[in-house]
């Protein structure tokens, strides 16, 4: 066998998962793959039928309430806040989390995320803010990872701390947290960080969870799952409906998109 024959492992085509989870994945791929038109819009009208919400409960759920919190109307920023209710005499650290959906779906409302942050803040236990930022193609990069600095610049203003979480949550105890792109967002936006001088906030570590990075040239591990749920050809999709770039010059996005 070659150098070359060993330098390049044969693609994967399956995952061994459970039948359930291979069902919710084909569901989910075959929506959003009808979702996403041809000239680079996505039909969010389509995905409104099984992007299911929950509303904020302010009366406490399993040990946890919540509520949202507006940080810019005209950009739809906005998160929400999960409080762990049977730890209220105990300093909590705080999680910002960004969710996951390739930069282009999904939102801290739907049920899954909104399941996952609850889950965080009992079992952490902590008091946990899930970010809602804008999402491409109708809004290209940088605009989520300012979206979602400028939610801990938000934080780091006492009057609007104070407004918006409990007394026990701790800023200087803060973490940021997300899966897929909300992996990639939690890391560049805490490169950021380091270089802000914060006043009453401090990121004290990152929790990424199978971050979404992407390069020109493909890895190996990458070209290994191709035929997957998450093929490449999707992946490169996402990539181009987020950023569009050409020898690293961000491309300006669609036209308005149709709803």
């Amino acid at each position: 066998m070659s150098m070359e024959d060993t330098a390049k492992p044969p693609p994967q085509s399956s995952l061994s998962l459970p039948w359930r989870t291979r069902i919710a994945v084909s569901v989910l791929t075959t929506v959003t793959d009808a979702a996403c038109r041809k000239n680079g819009t996505v039909n969010r009208r389509l995905l409104s039928f099984v992007d299911f919400r929950n509303p904020p409960t302010a009366k406490s759920i399993n040990g946890v309430a919540s509520h949202d919190v507006v940080v810019d109307e005209g950009r739809n920023l906005w998160f929400r806040v999960y409080v762990p209710t049977q730890h209220a005499g105990e300093d909590l650290p705080v999680i910002v989390f960004f969710h996951g959906g390739g930069f282009v779906f999904l939102a801290p409302d739907v049920l899954v995320y909104d399941a996952v942050c609850r889950r965080f803040a009992r079992k952490v236990p902590a008091v946990v803010v899930s970010v809602n930022y804008r999402l491409a193609p109708e809004h290209r990069f940088p605009a989520q990872h300012d979206d979602c600095f400028d939610v801990l610049k938000f934080l780091d203003n006492e009057e609007n701390r104070s407004k918006s979480l409990p007394e026990n949550a701790n800023l200087l105890r803060c973490f940021l947290a997300g899966d897929s792109a909300g992996g990639n967002l939690s890391h560049h936006v805490a490169q950021r960080a380091c270089e802000f001088n914060f006043q009453r906030l401090k990121v004290i570590g990152v929790v990424a969870i199978q971050p979404f990075f992407g390069g020109e040239e493909r890895t190996d591990s990458e070209i290994r799952l191709e035929g997957t749920p998450n093929s490449l050809n999707k992946t490169n999709r996402l990539d181009m409906e987020c950023i569009s770039t050409t020898r690293g010059r961000v491309q300006p996005g669609p036209p308005n998109h149709q709803r």
